[in-house]
């Protein structure tokens, strides 16, 4: 108790408390009583100077109290001031006692799990179920499963690397470095240090090649040299299945189509359920086309131009409708797009420089990416295009939020390579891209079915989104969406990187005039021939890492052309100057007729593609004869 609500109390105890007495001692001056007021500030007035007058004075033992109505004496306090005193406690928000209130916890606990024991001695619950190997007896002498199944069960292989390890640092976005003396101790535990050898300082550049949705970097060998991505070592993290010539043979049949030049060439190399959607189409029944796109800019490259293409493509076999979802939202609440941020807002006047003028910034270049994506030949009756900060609500909104409920945060940080410093909205966010995978999503579409299932065309990076997916869509019992998976658009740097958008050298533009494009093969293309003509001639060079021919690839559909050039660069009896040049033609051609088409768009155009009022039959067209 304060020294203040002491002496408060005091004057209810006795009379005799009165004679407490303070006075000011300042020098060559009378000394002269003080108030309570005067003494607190003085310092005089402490719980010991008041214990200490309290001893001087004539009060009765403490034995001697009486707080009831027994008997009284001269020495007591009298019954007023008890029960004055009484009342005055029973005001006072005093805490209770440690051990009583251990003592009713335990009794409360106790009662709890009696209460809980009988409830569940009542219920009916099932024996837990475990798997029987080869080697085990169930009860009553049954064997388990054989051999020969037992061995087909290979849940690593099934359960993606970045699952089964969610905290591995590879996984994982803004992982910091130990420091180096961390490191140093670190190193020393190593059996080079206890064998007394040294480590080199180059083996400490190794790093591994880190993928997710947000953040793409290839790997650094132990010499500290770019090793660039390893394809293979992706699709096996992520648990995904090679796209086999079994599979585009049967595509073939099945559709009647050659496979696009992407899927022959390996450009999309791994799928999850793509034979299940050729089932559908051979059996008649509907399924969906689903992609996107983020706006980072107001018009799209090279290595976005691609996807969007090919998926144009499969909605013109299948005859199906397509739904693509421009995430204007996620890219205002990308941490990495900060810089970005405040470089638009120095190019906007002083008085309208908030949040809200950058996120309807974002939203304009999504507005802008629509055009670019409608020039790409989308079937206007069975494409559905929409902004997530103009569509999301009512039935997709209801999806967002049972899709968020069956994640949790150390999943999101698991699997997205989040920390504790992203903000909210990107954990949220993977709802809102996995949503538009149920057909219900999209009532003017598909109404309320829920067993119509999507597939997915997108780069290997996205993949996780849909992996949280799929694992929802069993609990909320909608339909898995199936997915292809591409690899990335190389970088003009060279192959095992990816093109991007902030590095107007890397990339060929949709806007690139065709002496750009030509300038820009010509002198940042990477080439696999030899380092002089001679050499070149000598050796020959490497095609499968030459930009050129790579990018060459990707839009020219004679397959006996690619061969008879690969063979002559191979040989080096075609040089390098020459295969760009085949490389140019093709590239100018491409974006001449993209930008002719672009020039067709119309801001009545971009809004019909965007109309959710308007009903879209999802019956796939039939298979032309």
């Amino acid at each position: 108790m304060t020294t203040p609500r002491l002496i408060s109390r005091l004057p209810s105890l006795s009379r005799p408390i009165y004679q407490l007495r303070f006075y000011s001692d300042k020098p060559n001056k009378p000394k002269m009583p003080l108030n309570t007021e005067e003494a607190l500030k003085s310092g005089q007035m402490t719980p010991g100077t008041i214990a200490k007058q309290l001893s001087q004075l004539d009060l009765p033992a403490p034995s001697n109290l009486q707080l009831n109505d027994g008997p009284k004496s001269a020495n007591s306090v009298r019954s007023n001031d008890s029960a004055d005193l009484s009342e005055r406690l029973s005001h006072l928000n005093l805490p209770e006692p440690e051990a009583l209130s251990r003592a009713n916890a335990h009794r409360r606990s106790e009662s709890q799990s009696q209460d809980l024991a009988e409830k569940l001695s009542k219920m009916q619950l099932p024996q837990p179920e475990r798997i029987y190997g080869p080697d085990d007896t169930q009860a009553g002498s049954k064997k388990g499963v054989s051999a020969e199944d037992w061995a087909k069960v290979k849940l690593e292989d099934e359960v993606p690397e970045a699952v089964r390890s969610p905290t591995d640092p590879r996984f994982q976005r803004n992982v910091q470095s130990p420091p180096p003396k961390a490191a140093a101790a670190a190193s020393s535990s190593t059996p080079a240090a206890a064998s007394g050898t040294s480590t080199p300082k180059s083996a400490t550049a190794a790093k591994e090649q880190k993928i997710t949705p947000f953040d793409v970097q290839g790997g650094v060998d132990a010499d500290g040299k770019e090793i660039g991505i390893d394809y293979d070592k992706l699709a096996k993290r992520f648990g995904a299945t090679p796209i086999s010539q079994e599979l585009l043979e049967r595509f073939e049949r099945v559709t009647g189509h050659k496979p696009h030049p992407l899927m022959r060439r390996g450009t999309f190399y791994t799928h999850r359920d793509f034979d299940k959607i050729l089932d559908l189409y051979e059996a008649g029944k509907p399924f969906y086309l689903y992609t996107g796109r983020g706006p980072s800019s107001d018009s799209m490259h090279m290595g976005h131009l691609i996807p969007f293409l090919f998926t144009a493509w499969l909605q013109e076999v299948f005859g199906c409708v397509c739904v693509i979802q421009v995430t204007d939202d996620e890219k205002y609440l990308l941490d990495r797009d900060a810089k970005k941020q405040q470089a638009l807002i120095k190019k906007n006047p002083q008085d309208k420089r908030s949040p809200y003028w950058i996120l309807d910034k974002y939203f304009e270049m999504g507005q802008a990416n629509i055009a670019d994506i409608i020039a790409c030949g989308f079937d206007k009756e069975k494409t559905f295009i929409f902004s997530d900060l103009d569509y999301i609500s009512k039935a997709f909104y209801r999806n967002v939020v049972l899709m968020a409920k069956t994640m949790t945060v150390t999943q999101s940080k698991g699997v997205f390579g989040f920390s504790d410093s992203d903000n909210v909205g990107m954990l949220h966010f993977a709802a809102v891209q996995s949503t538009p995978s149920f057909a219900n999503s999209f009532p003017h579409i598909f109404g309320d079915r829920t067993d119509i299932p999507c597939l997915i065309p997108c780069a290997i990076d996205q993949d996780p989104y849909f992996l949280v997916c799929r694992d929802a869509a069993d609990r909320l019992k909608y339909k898995k969406p199936a997915l292809l998976h591409a690899k990335f658009l190389p970088a003009l740097q060279g192959a095992g990187t990816k093109m991007s958008a902030s590095n107007p050298n890397s990339n060929i533009t949709l806007t690139d005039a065709p002496n750009v494009i030509k300038n820009k093969i010509r002198k940042h293309a990477f080439s696999g021939g030899g380092a002089t003509q001679e050499l070149h001639q000598q050796n020959g060079g490497n095609p499968d890492v030459d930009i050129a021919y790579l990018y060459l690839s990707y839009f020219e559909d004679d397959d006996a052309k690619m061969q008879h050039l690969a063979d002559e660069y191979r040989a080096g009896r075609l040089s390098t100057v020459q295969l760009k040049d085949e490389c140019i033609a093709k590239l100018q051609e491409v974006v001449a007729g993209f930008q002719k088409r672009r020039s067709e768009v119309t801001p009545e155009l971009v809004k019909y593609y965007q109309d959710a009022t308007r009903q879209i039959d999802p019956t796939p067209k039939p298979r032309k004869a």
